[in-house]
């Protein structure tokens, strides 16, 4: 009895001690209500799960400031299979992304499937794969 507690306790607390990370809905992070087009240039492209991060620096109208800004897309096997890589945006590219504004008020967005992402200055399409499919209707 002693030795099947012990056990348990001992896997318990490995259990515990393991980072858990947490996935979330684009409901609980993001506002369909709140739609956004932004234009500026690729800073950072995080290509882990659970989503892509792409970070990008957009000039405020007003101000003439830069301003950091950050969209979630989907999970990299999913992008793959719609043809995206982590080499298909570069550091410097100018794109225009069209998404739903974070509930939070911080700068970020997640990609809406129905705008995507495009090259800004020939408006090609570097695809869709936002977080949530269809989240344009939810």
């Amino acid at each position: 009895m002693k030795r099947s507690l012990l056990g348990l306790a001992l896997v318990l607390g490995l259990l515990a001690a393991v980072p858990v990370v947490a996935h979330h809905s684009f409901s609980a992070e993001f506002d369909n209500t709140k739609p956004i087009v932004l234009k500026g240039y690729v800073t950072k492209v995080d290509w882990t799960n659970p989503h892509v991060w792409i970070y990008f620096n957009v000039k405020d109208q007003k101000s003439g400031q830069m301003t950091k800004w950050g969209f979630e897309m989907g999970p990299p096997h999913l992008l793959q299979g719609s043809g995206w890589t982590n080499k298909s945006l570069k550091i410097g590219d100018e794109i225009e992304v069209g998404g739903f504004l974070a509930k939070n008020g911080s700068n970020r967005m997640s990609v809406n499937n129905q705008v995507g992402v495009k090259f800004a200055a020939t408006g090609q399409a570097v695809g869709r794969g936002g977080a949530a499919l269809n989240n344009a209707t939810q």
